[in-house]
């Protein structure tokens, strides 16, 4: 590709709810700026940028996918992001590190909940957008109700700059307010070209009210177009473009177009705003950072001549090796450099530089400031981790990851598959930091924990096509505790001769029940210089082994205290062995003479739902057995305080959103054992 200006790059992301059209509007994107020779239809399979096996399945976007490509001056580097909310931190990822977004609504359904959450992440990174209303051509398409759910819901200042001409099955175009011109596109053609025409009589008044809020509109972010306005001088269409660009930019405005991407209207009209609205890397303020091991605050302005300063956003494993894509933000980076990496404080090596289209690669041999690309050669380095040039060290800001809400157990099918299961693992997590993996040292499970039911679903499908590596996958088993109801005396006497050496010990203790979450206690009546500290430490030895295996299924004992009440010595026999084993046979025997108690795991529930849902939420905690612990009012959301019985968890994440409609969050973690 040719070398273009710093002022002529856009980096933007692609944003919305699940089946608001996000890859059909880049897949027209790419077929219109000639990225792609012929338009990959999701419903097909075949889009360019669904090209994991599992999105062409599942008809949904999975992973964020990268792509470049030109525009009539400008070059746009597209990431199209996820819509499901179980692949939220693909979108995290991408909005870090873009300099604009579009935010893609359906015409029917508006905003919905996953919008609202992934304008929220664009929003705390400042991203400047602008909004695409598509599916105009489906029943039920209403234009202006999704302007208004825009200022409602989102809290935006929406701002229409285009109208739709027509809707539902009459939808054929729309009316450009700035040139006041009706487009129309060709229903031949793929929507390759579009004729311009006056706007029709029926449409005239309407189109004039709407110009006329978009003067207003922009004349209230600039105090010479308001004096023009307010004098009704004429205002040119460069001015109010200059002006609806920095409003953008500045996040005080939303420019909103329309179109429908299935049937190939509105998109070129789209890529224009694009260029026109939405900022170049040189309109962004500097990356700021630090200097590792210090506070100090450092800025790196987009140039070339700068040190280098470059932040990793995500990792991908095709074919088992190591890709690595980063934003450069300044310097430029060729093949064969050694970067340094201060989050793991050493130096790594680029070995080849890509441009990516989706899964295809372009080796360049340099890149600069502004660019999105592929890295090979970096061994180590992770997700929100910053390269920059070794002799100028800098940290930029990382990326927020999210804690995993739901696990499955997982085991390998074969003993080839359980060679394997490892490095495959080793090489999922590096690629998703939302997934986490651990070995359950009460059963024996691998533990595979991550953000929802389909997220999980499609990493283990990934083991069994990428990687060739078959699983079992059930449900973890949940850990219970023993205890005791009431106090139970146990007595035991060792004596047996070993190797010629006599050994003998009568211990009697008591067992008796502490206050849940209070663990295991040890303690004695009996006179201070009875027994030798050696001797002590024997006992107490014996004791905590014999707790390790209660009487009614095997699980560790918990909340009891051992009181020793005799203790008998024989001289010369009274050897550390044999009050180990008195002390162990006298716990057990007291815990098969008491009434035992099974415990099972009871969790700290923190439930963050808006508030008309919050009778619905309490209503299904209460159905768990759980018990409200308390509840807060926040802004616009109730923080419900919970405890709920572990067993009665699974499940609660894809339960929670689908009662809130998306809305809903939680956090869960361990608070004690208790009697079911």
């Amino acid at each position: 590709m040719t070398q273009i200006k710093l002022s002529q790059i856009r980096n933007i992301g692609i944003m919305a709810h699940i089946d608001a059209g996000k890859t059909t509007v880049t897949e027209r994107i790419l077929f219109y700026t000639g990225r792609s020779h012929k338009i990959g239809e999701v419903h097909d399979g075949e889009a360019v940028m669904d090209w994991m096996p599992d999105e062409q399945e599942r008809g949904i976007t999975i992973t964020s996918a990268v792509t470049t490509c030109d525009w009539k001056e400008s070059r746009i580097q597209v990431i199209d992001t996820p819509g499901h909310v179980d692949f939220t931190i693909e979108v995290e990822r991408s909005l870090r590190v873009l300099d604009g977004a579009i935010g893609v609504f359906c015409a029917v359904g508006g905003v919905q909940p996953q919008s609202e959450t992934v304008w929220r992440q664009a929003d705390k990174y400042q991203v400047p957008k602008i909004a695409f209303v598509n599916k105009m051509d489906r029943i039920g398409a209403d234009f202006y109700g999704v302007v208004e759910q825009i200022r409602d819901k989102l809290g935006a200042n929406p701002v229409p700059v285009a109208l739709p001409l027509g809707a539902e099955d009459r939808f054929s175009g729309m009316i450009d307010l700035l040139k006041m011109k009706a487009l129309i596109w060709d229903e031949e053609g793929l929507g390759a070209t579009f004729n311009e025409a006056e706007i029709p009589e029926e449409m005239q008044e309407e189109a004039i009210k709407a110009r006329e809020k978009l003067l207003e509109a922009v004349a209230e972010t600039d105090d010479l177009l308001m004096e023009k306005y307010l004098s009704e001088e004429n205002i040119s269409e460069e001015e109010i473009v200059s002006a609806l660009r920095k409003a953008t930019i500045n996040m005080k405005m939303i420019p909103v177009l329309c179109g429908s991407a299935l049937k190939n209207k509105g998109i070129q009209s789209l890529l224009d705003a694009i260029t026109a609205y939405l900022p170049s890397p040189a309109d962004v303020p500097p990356v700021e950072g630090v200097i590792p091991g210090t506070e100090d605050k450092i800025h790196f302005p987009p140039k070339s001549a700068e040190p280098l300063s470059a932040l990793i956003f995500k990792v991908a494993m095709p074919e088992g090796r190591k890709l690595v894509y980063a934003r450069i933000y300044s310097g430029k980076l060729k093949e064969g450099d050694e970067v340094f990496n201060p989050t793991l404080n050493r130096k790594e090596r680029v070995s080849r530089i890509l441009l990516m289209h989706a899964n295809k690669k372009q080796r360049i041999p340099d890149a600069g400031p502004g660019s999105l690309v592929g890295l090979v050669g970096l061994k180590d380095s992770a997700t929100g981790d910053t390269l920059c040039h070794p002799g100028h060290p800098v940290m930029l800001e990382r990326i927020d990851i999210y804690e995993p809400v739901i696990s499955l157990a997982i085991e390998p099918k074969t003993h080839a598959d359980q060679e394997k299961l490892e490095q495959v693992t080793a090489k999922l997590l590096d690629e998703d930091p939302t997934l986490r993996m651990k070995q359950d040292p009460d059963t024996g499970q691998t533990i595979l924990s991550g953000m929802g039911e389909l997220h999980l679903e499609v990493i283990v499908s990934r083991m069994s096509r990428e990687f060739n590596t078959q699983v079992n996958v059930g449900r973890p088993q949940v850990v219970h505790r023993e205890t005791l109801a009431a106090a139970s005396r146990g007595e035991a006497v060792f004596e047996r001769e070993i190797t010629g050496t006599k050994h003998y010990a009568r211990i009697v203790l008591n067992l008796q029940p502490l206050e849940r979450g209070a663990g295991v206690r040890v303690s004695s009546k009996l006179p201070e210089d009875l027994l030798r500290p050696v001797l002590k430490s024997a006992v107490e030895k014996g004791i905590l082994e014999a707790l390790g295996a209660g009487p009614l299924m095997g699980y560790p004992a918990t909340d009891l205290e051992a009181v020793l009440l005799e203790a008998e010595i024989r001289e010369g026999s009274d050897t550390e062995l044999a009050f180990t084993v008195a002390a162990s046979m006298a716990c057990r025997q007291a815990m098969m003479q008491g009434q035992a108690l099974l415990l099972e795991p009871i969790m700290n529930v923190e439930i963050l739902v808006p508030d008309d849902h919050m009778g619905e939420v309490i209503g299904d905690i209460n159905s768990r057995g759980g018990k409200i612990e308390g509840i807060a009012p926040r802004s616009g959301i109730q923080e419900i305080r919970a405890t709920v019985p572990l067993k009665k968890m699974f499940g609660y994440a894809t339960d929670l959103r689908s009662a809130t409609q998306g809305r809903g969050n939680y956090l869960m973690v361990f608070s004690h054992f208790d009697a079911p």
